[in-house]
This record gives C-alpha cells, structure tokens and sequence, in this order.
C-alpha cells in the first residue's frame, strides 16, 4: 500500500516530468541561434524570471487549467525589435513553442500575449499560486518554460499513444532519468535562480537575423483598399460592389506584419489564388 508521503512524491516527480516534456518540446520550435535542450525542473519564484528579458503568456483551453510562459534572453528580444522586416511581437515569434507546450499538457493555447516581467508574475500567481520553472539551455540558460502547478495536475502531457498508457510511476522514472543526467553536469548543480549567468550582449546583425529563421510570420496580399462611412459600412449587402484605390491589372502588394515588401501578380494555381512576386522593395520604396 502506498503511503502518503510516497504518493506525494510520485505526484510530485509526475509534475515534474510533465514539465520537462512540455519545455523539451517548446525546445524543438523556440528560436534561437544553437539548440536549446530541457534542463531540470524546479520551482518558479520572481528572481528566476528577473533574470530574464522578455516574456509571452497564455491561457490554457480546458479542460486543463492555469497558464504557461516563455522567458526569452535580451539576444532575441533586441533581433525582434531590429528585424529587417520592422519590430515583431515576442508572442507570435514563439507561438509554436506556446503551442507545443500546451500540446504536451493536453491542452491548446488561448489569448496568448507579450507581457511585462512584472506583470508575468502576477499573472503566473493568480490562478494557483506557483509555477514551476524548467531552464533551456543553449549558449547558457537562453531561456524558459513556466507552467502553473494547477496546470501540471490536469490531464497526462501529450506524446505517443504508449507514453500515455504508462502508469505514473513509469513515466516519472524515465523523467528522472532525463533529469538526472542534466542535474549530475557541473554547470547546472545549482536552483536556477542562483546560477551565475553569461551578460546578456548585443548580438550581431547576421546572428540576429538566424536567430528568426525559424519563427513563422503573417503574409497578407492586399489588392487595394478604400475608405466608407459607418452608414456605407451598414447598408452593405450581397451583390455591393466596393471600388478600390487601384486600377485593375495593377500589382497587388505583399505585406509582411503590416510592412509592404513586395509587389506582384495574382495568379492561379491549381484552383487556388496565388502571387507572382515582380518587384522587391527596399526601405526607400516601402513607406
């Protein structure tokens, strides 16, 4: 019979290899410029995400309640403010590993915003009072997952049909295998808000750039706008033809989070509209 005292514990090492899954997987999709690989999970506190530069959050759909974060380094917020495609949102540069972490709690991801370090922490406290924490570390600790602890007692995280068929015991001692190995390297023996870290510096133009090779951005091709009154914009119905501010056979524009870059034709492929990019614009030309 178990006691409570071990049931406690085995409750405990679930959540914590429940954690580390869900950051493994927001490893695989989080940008950055060398991989990143889940280190220990460990309890959150505000000096852990002192430590960091920015911050994304978002709710979880039920039926898994609390919410989850990604704490990124000074390197990606500056290459997301420097873009050469103009300043991009945090939150939708790391949408996919918001994703993957509520994939693997069994959940999906709502209102998924940039928020303030400060105000991450209220928020993280809100639902049920604490967080765990598990670094990724690349370079140094480049960044982290947070999850709320109410969320890592909802349903089993995400993975193959056999990994959810494992009774706890099992799944937590193949995560504590995980962790251990991390644990037993000398740079990571330490809680991580104790950890002496790298400065967080400036990084070059061209690592900054590959460093958002990966993260997935809106494409929009506008054929022409115009302008109309709220009375106009009532009294529209099917059939209302609305003449746009551009002359037909004209090249539709290609716009990358609101910023034209390009221009082009629209075609047709395979039954689907489609743009046939002519011009390239630079700087001068775009505004």
């Amino acid at each position: 019979m178990t006691s409570p005292e071990s049931g406690s514990a085995i409750a405990a090492a679930a959540a914590e290899a429940t954690a580390t899954a869900a950051a493994e997987a927001a490893a695989e999709v989080l940008p950055a410029v060398e991989p990143l690989t889940a280190g220990p999970a460990q309890p959150g506190s505000p000096h852990v995400v002192a430590a960091f530069a920015g911050a994304a959050l978002a709710d979880l759909a039920a039926p898994v309640p609390g919410r989850i974060a990604i704490l990124v380094g000074q390197d990606l917020v500056d290459a997301l403010a420097d873009s050469p495609l103009g300043g991009l949102d945090l939150h939708a540069a790391v949408q996919p590993a918001l994703e993957a972490v509520a994939g693997r709690l069994g959940s999906q991801v709502r209102d998924a915003r940039t928020v303030s370090l400060d105000d991450l922490v209220a928020e993280l406290a809100a639902p049920g009072g604490a967080f765990t924490t598990v670094p990724l570390i690349g370079v140094g600790i480049d960044a982290a997952v947070l999850v709320t602890d109410d969320a890592l007692a909802g349903p089993p995280a995400g993975g193959s049909a056999s990994d959810a068929a494992q009774p706890p015991a099992a799944r937590v001692a193949s995560a504590s295998e995980r962790i251990e190995t991390i644990e037993n390297t000398p740079a990571f023996t330490a809680p991580l808000d104790e950890q002496p870290r790298r400065p967080f510096t400036a990084i070059s133009g061209h690592r900054g750039l590959e460093m958002l090779h990966g993260v997935d951005m809106e494409v929009t091709v506008e054929l022409g706008r115009t302008r109309m009154t709220v009375r106009e914009l009532l009294a529209l119905s099917p059939g209302t033809v609305l003449e746009l501010d551009r002359a037909a056979g004209s090249p539709a524009d290609l716009l990358v989070n609101g910023r034209l870059i390009a221009r082009g034709e629209v075609v047709v492929v395979d039954e689907d509209f489609g743009l046939r990019v002519t011009e390239i614009l630079d700087d001068a030309a775009a505004v």
